[in-house]
């Protein structure tokens, strides 16, 4: 518990990778703003801590509630967003930023990164003697986040796959053939899992899930593939970007050898189509299977209009009021999730510490991959599909009996 909270001003940005529902956490953040007096000015940051050092300001308690409630409805993120990974030189000049404009609140909604610029710059402020209060509201589409249960954002990209693999399912049963799909997740494989959460039927794809946390050589891969195919006539596989031969290097990895890199030194991984393509032929060219086609979603899991999960959407915006809430009383901290025990799902929301967040990501348990480790386990189910708010129902008349 910190002292009185300080009247001041302060800022909220939002950085990494766009997600369907980080409109509704910055949202959260500014509605609960308003009701705070101690909180004078509310600058948001266009493009993240790149906006913060170049003073990119705008003023977001003069937004009126219209566009906001249409803000939290929109995809991506509304302040822009930056891949900047701050140094402590970087985080330096946003502490004199913040000393020149009087800012003793941040606001930074984001992954793991984010919860370690929130965590450098506080310590920074700390040392200085300044009176800042930073809070790390969680994000992002792969569920990768320690301490927390689930991560805003995880929910409706989980959606967008099931619904787009439930799609591709219905599509492979009219024209029956081999059909893969590459899916976002480098380290963990939460979302490529979401691809079943969407099976209604004992021979519903996706038949194969393959994910980072469990190697596969590629005579298993065909082999899995070819037992389905000779099963069923068909075959409908989610593939992480992530997924790794046994000797533990990525395939998209191997495949490019001049790999395109981001600003933390990963390896570009999505929207390429190269894992794709390379799967199809190999499918194509060693098990003689001539229908076989390939997508990468890409981008597309991440910023899809019209198909946000409610259940996501509501607990993003309460996420961004909680991080307000605690600034109220606590000098830094990051927002998390408690699954409450019991039939009926819900979460508590509670402060963790950002050393307990920041660089730190955690990958799916075992319990969720079943043992084969070419598909998800019914407590994966029980576990995510909650998150989507629901899924829609289909219908498929070719299995009633013949006459």
């Amino acid at each position: 518990m910190a002292a009185s909270a300080p009247k001041a001003n302060a800022v909220v940005s939002q950085s990494g990778g766009p997600t369907g529902v980080i409109n509704a956490s910055l949202v959260g953040v500014i509605e609960e703003v308003k009701k705070h007096a101690q909180i004078k000015k509310l600058f948001g940051a266009v493009h993240a801590v790149r906006g913060i050092v170049g003073e990119q300001f705008v003023d977001l308690k003069k937004v009126s509630p219209k566009v906001l409630k249409e803000v939290a409805a929109s995809p991506s993120s509304a302040l822009g967003s930056s891949r900047d990974k701050p140094d402590a030189e970087y985080c330096s000049r946003i502490l004199e930023v913040f000393k020149k404009r009087d800012i003793r609140y941040f606001f930074y909604i984001g992954g793991n990164d984010s919860a370690n610029t929130a965590h450098i710059i506080n310590q920074m402020a700390q040392q200085a003697n300044y009176d800042l209060r930073a809070f790390h509201v969680p994000k992002t589409i792969d569920n990768d986040l320690l301490v927390t249960d689930h991560c805003p954002g995880f929910g409706t990209a989980a959606k967008f796959v099931a619904c787009a693999v439930m799609g591709d399912d219905m599509d492979n049963r009219a024209l029956p053939g081999v059909k893969i799909d590459v899916i976002m997740g480098r380290h963990a494989g939460f979302l490529t899992a979401a691809a079943a959460l969407g099976k209604q039927r004992d021979d519903d794809g996706p038949h194969l899930v393959y994910v980072p946390e469990k190697p596969v050589s590629m005579d298993k891969f065909l082999g899995d593939v070819e037992k389905v195919y000779k099963k069923l006539g068909r075959c409908v596989i989610a593939v992480s970007e992530g997924i790794s031969d046994v000797d533990h290097k990525t395939w998209a990895e191997k495949l490019a050898a001049n790999a395109e890199r981001d600003a933390h030194g990963n390896v570009q991984l999505s929207g390429t189509g190269a894992l794709a393509d390379f799967l199809a032929g190999q499918i194509k060219g060693k098990l003689g299977i001539k229908r076989v086609r390939a997508d990468t979603f890409g981008y597309l899991q991440r910023s899809f209009a019209g198909l946000q999960s409610k259940v996501d959407v509501a607990e993003a915006m309460k996420c961004g009021k909680m991080a307000v809430k605690f600034a109220m009383k606590f000098q830094s901290g990051s927002v998390a999730m408690e699954r409450n025990a019991g039939k009926e799902y819900g979460v508590t929301m509670i402060r963790t510490e950002l050393a307990n967040v920041a660089e730190k990501t955690k990958s799916m348990p075992n319990e969720y991959i079943n043992a084969e480790g070419n598909g998800i386990t019914d407590k994966f189910v029980k576990y995510a599909l909650p998150l989507t708010g629901g899924l829609p129902r289909t219908q498929y008349l070719g299995n009633l009996p013949k006459i």
